[in-house]
């Protein structure tokens, strides 16, 4: 039995110079927040084919928990003061090191196109914390 047998599968490094995702400082801290090596090019790829199929407000928080949980990635969703197109919506991958910079533009490409297909979602984004949030 090998070291390559017992650890889990780790994302392979992005090419040098290529990405901002300071990898190395990550793998050499002592108390830094490894989860993030978890998320393979596979699980990447379910992920965002996940997030381009959301079906409700309710599935984006399920899975926006679920990828905090499980790798550390935090989502920040906002408005700006007078949403009229997607374009008012905010989403953004809180920076984290060996979170490739690829991957934090994936994200938030993914949740913009479940959102065209299903504009309810928008609308609820958009009513959170106004007159109709809860309603």
């Amino acid at each position: 039995m090998t070291l390559t047998d017992i650890s889990p599968a780790i994302r392979p490094r992005c090419p040098p110079g290529a990405c901002d995702c300071d990898l190395d400082n990550l793998l050499v801290s002592i108390n830094a927040d490894t989860r993030i090596l978890r998320l393979t090019r596979a699980d990447e790829q379910r992920l965002l084919e996940r997030l381009e199929n959301l079906n409700s407000l309710a599935d984006l928080r399920r899975i926006e928990q679920k990828m905090e949980e499980q790798v550390g990635i935090r989502l920040n969703i906002s408005k700006v003061s007078a949403v009229r197109t997607l374009r008012g919506i905010l989403i953004r991958v809180e920076p984290m090191p060996g979170l490739c910079r690829k991957t934090r533009k994936a994200i938030p490409a993914a949740i913009r196109k479940s959102l065209e297909k299903h504009p309810d979602i928008a609308y609820q984004i958009a009513d959170m914390g106004g007159l109709f949030d809860g309603v």
